[in-house]
């Protein structure tokens, strides 16, 4: 028995995947079921193109077993096995791939599912091994062979007394340390998890002894431990089967069961592309939050699968933030893999795919909007906001795409609209979208500025989230109507008449106006109005930044800046309009004590702090003692 050297490249590889390429060791299994697996297909496959080829398909199996005295792994199948001149030329040279030329070899109308093409997965049992035993018997030859390494020293190969057609390999596990523990690889439960985790879809059975306690005499109360031949996986994924075959029971299942939720998934979407990238997707809209969605933990993404084996358990590139919330599966045999499978290249296909299931997820809840607008609204008053979120960020580069999915809360019809039915219902010479900003439906209601616009008997939609605004600002306007801020100042709805009365009242108490912003400090402007009907005061603004973005802004950790430039406006036909007129004429101090009443009257409404309580409180307890 002679000892050979890989080549140095191989070496320096060896080395590289054990070290470096593969990041989670529990992924050996997954590697050597895949490559038993290929084993399995191309005897199947000799089997349809040599008639000498007998094979009875219930005998392609994967064996898995352990032995905890002896630290050691097993796995073995039934498949085309490999002659002495396939052990030396696929394990003693590492990326040599039996299966990738295998695959090169056959017609299109020959190409069956190859799941190993590097030839590299193999080694991956490295970094749980310190030894590893190949024992194969090929469907080409009379002898059996058994190839040994106890890694970058080297190999041997040497005659062996197999006498089945397969391959069976033996990892001898390395000694546990203080970082890792190799030991948990042998027990029952571990390597059932790892089974059910990456390999469940393989399509041959992987069975494993068990031992079961059944009971033997009922009458005594006996029972025995039975050794079993359990399969430790489903073989056929859910999404594989045909829609006819699988309930919608089937789905529920499956999904509470591999996303851990307690309650049905809200939809489920089903569907097969083929074409330029072919893939199967099943994806669920969940009818609640998850429990940590709102957590820095939470992690987006779909499993992604190639040929039903597990490559990346959460694919964020395939889901867009806006769509976070979403769960499900994404298998495709048209992916670039990275040599060690666990991540994936730049792909145009990975993008295509991402790109397909944005545009469903879209297509599926706007259908749901049309034909089932009560499931809809509880859809969108979970997740609503991080539909909102999409549209406002990466500067609104998905507005057009998700705006139409967007509802708000109507004045008019006191329910939940889209920003498409408050457009068809306006009337002939409304000419903006109007809306009111604040944390409730109640508070905004009894807003001072929703006055004016709601005796025009123009509806109004209530923002009552946080990213209601910004995302109103992004899309900017709808099928040509801008949006307007009820709490604007210039909303332009008085007739010219009425424009032209204020102005000239504004004129004539300038002095008066200017002593009152000189008092408070924080407005930009102290006005007159004739635009609030019941309501003596109130605060609008001027620019881009509203009160309610304001808060927003002050509310986020590191403090931005950002404030709203507020104005200050009294109804000029309210009694509190004549007394401060009359106050600044006879008693300037009490004249200021008002202003500081009014303006912080008017932030209260507008739901804003209020800096110096204390003061105020007093000085309405002194208007109140003077009365």
């Amino acid at each position: 028995m002679e000892k050979k050297e890989f080549k140095s490249e191989s070496k320096r590889l060896l080395d590289l995947m054990i070290n470096s390429i593969y990041t989670n060791k529990d992924i050996f299994l997954r590697e050597l079921i895949s490559n038993s697996s290929d084993a399995l297909d191309k005897l199947y496959y000799r089997s349809l193109t040599d008639k000498k080829v007998k094979v009875n398909s219930e005998d392609l199996a994967i064996h898995l077993s352990y032995d905890k005295e002896k630290r050691a792994i097993t796995i073995s199948d039934t498949g085309c096995g490999m002659t002495k001149e396939e052990l030396e030329s696929n394990l003693g040279t590492i990326a040599k791939s039996g299966s990738l030329a295998f695959k090169e070899n056959m017609t299109k109308e020959e190409k069956i599912d190859i799941i190993g093409q590097f030839g590299v997965g193999f080694y991956s049992a490295f970094m749980v091994s310190n030894k590893i035993t190949v024992t194969s018997k090929s469907i080409d030859s009379e002898d059996s062979y058994v190839w040994e390494s106890e890694g970058a020293d080297g190999y041997t190969i040497k005659k062996a007394k197999k006498k089945d057609i397969g391959t069976e390999i033996v990892l001898s596990l390395k000694e546990d340390t203080e970082e890792d523990n190799y030991s948990q690889y042998l027990d029952e439960y571990e390597l059932k998890n790892l089974v059910k985790k990456y390999s469940d879809y393989i399509r041959f059975p992987i069975q494993m002894e068990v031992m079961h306690h059944h009971l033997k005499d009922e009458k005594k109360k006996e029972y025995e431990d039975v050794l079993e031949t359990e399969t430790l996986n489903s073989m056929v994924p859910i999404w594989k089967k045909n829609k006819n075959d699988v309930k919608d029971e089937d789905y529920d299942n499956f999904y509470m069961d591999k996303f851990s939720d307690y309650d049905k998934p809200l939809k489920v979407i089903s569907s097969s592309v083929e074409g330029m990238c072919s893939y199967r997707s099943l994806l669920f809209i969940p009818s609640h939050a998850p429990f940590d969605y709102y957590n820095q933990e939470y992690e987006k993404g779909l499993s992604l699968y190639s040929n039903g084996v597990l490559i990346m358990e959460k694919c964020g590139d395939l889901l867009p933030d806006y769509f976070s919330f979403v769960k499900g599966v994404v298998d495709s045999e048209d992916l670039s893999l990275n040599i060690s499978r666990e991540i994936l290249q730049e792909s145009h296909n990975l993008k295509l795919i991402a790109k397909n299931i944005d545009n469903k997820i879209c297509k599926e809840l706007s259908d749901m909007l049309k034909n089932d607008r009560e499931k809809y609204i509880s859809f969108f008053q979970t997740f609503g906001v991080q539909l909102k979120y999409g549209v406002y960020n990466h500067f609104g580069t998905d507005k057009d795409k998700l705006k139409d999915l967007l509802m708000f809360y109507s004045a008019k019809e006191e329910k939940l609209i889209t920003l498409s039915e408050y457009v068809s219902s306006m009337p002939a010479d409304q000419e903006k979208i109007y809306y009111a900003s604040g944390s409730s439906i109640t508070k905004v209601n009894n807003l001072p500025q929703v006055e004016q616009v709601r005796d025009k008997n123009y509806d109004i939609l209530y923002l009552t989230d946080y990213v209601d605004e910004f995302a109103i600002t992004a899309i900017s306007e709808y099928e040509g109507k801008k949006f307007a801020n009820v709490e604007n100042g210039d909303l332009d709805l008085e007739s010219d008449e009425e424009k032209e009365n204020i102005k000239k009242v504004n004129e004539e108490k300038k002095e008066l106006l200017e002593a009152m912003k000189e008092s408070i400090g924080e407005v930009s402007e102290v006005r007159f109005t004739n635009k609030l009907k019941t309501h003596p005061v109130c605060l609008t603004t001027k620019g881009d930044v509203s009160i309610e973005m304001q808060k927003v802004f002050d509310a986020m950790p590191n403090q931005t800046g950002i404030k709203a430039e507020m104005v200050l406006e009294i109804n000029e036909k309210h009694p509190i309009a004549k007394k401060i007129k009359e106050l600044y004429e006879k008693d300037k101090e009490t004249f200021e004590h008002y202003t500081k009443i009014l303006y912080s009257e008017a932030r209260m409404i507008a739901g804003l702090p209020i800096d110096n309580p204390t003061e105020i409180s007093n000085l309405i307890c002194d208007v109140i003692s003077r009365s």
